[in-house]
């Protein structure tokens, strides 16, 4: 009997899982040679969250100084290329976690997003992280799109 009803609970776990994670878009190591490079006058941002069965259903927008750029999306990457300046990343789920970053013309940075232990839901961090391990943390992640 029990395995009757667990199969199929297990099977629907899997699935949610499976839809939770970015599968989609082409993979960072692949991509890469066909993005073409930051104008002279801006800076680029990559965003990216590695893949994790923790707090895979949690999925919270990114903010750039109050605008939605993308969603914190396990095994997923996206990226926007802004003028120089100042600003300000954030995620929210039962609370807002934020960082402010200054880009440079022709800089690129590197954000990631970690999930963390919350009180009802879990909580969606942004870092800035070196290039070098960026680059070893996004090599198998997904790109991601802003869905409108």
């Amino acid at each position: 009997m029990f395995n009757k009803i667990a199969q199929p609970v297990l099977a629907c776990c899997l699935l949610l899982f499976l839809a939770a994670c970015a599968s989609s878009g082409p993979i960072f190591k692949d991509a890469q040679a066909n993005v073409a490079p930051v104008a002279a006058d801006s800076g680029r941002i990559f965003f990216y969250r590695p893949s994790s069965m923790f707090g895979a259903a949690v999925q919270p927008s990114i903010k750039l100084n109050g605008e939605k750029v993308g969603e914190s999306i396990p095994g997923g990457y996206f990226f926007v290329d802004k003028p120089v300046g100042s600003y300000k990343i954030s995620t929210e789920t039962e609370v807002e976690r934020d960082l402010t970053l200054v880009l440079e013309a022709g800089q690129t940075k590197y954000v990631k997003t970690h999930v963390s232990m919350g009180f009802a839901v879990g909580h969606v961090s942004p870092e800035i992280i070196e290039p070098d391990v960026a680059l070893k943390e996004i090599i198998d992640c997904h790109l991601t799109t802003l869905k409108k």
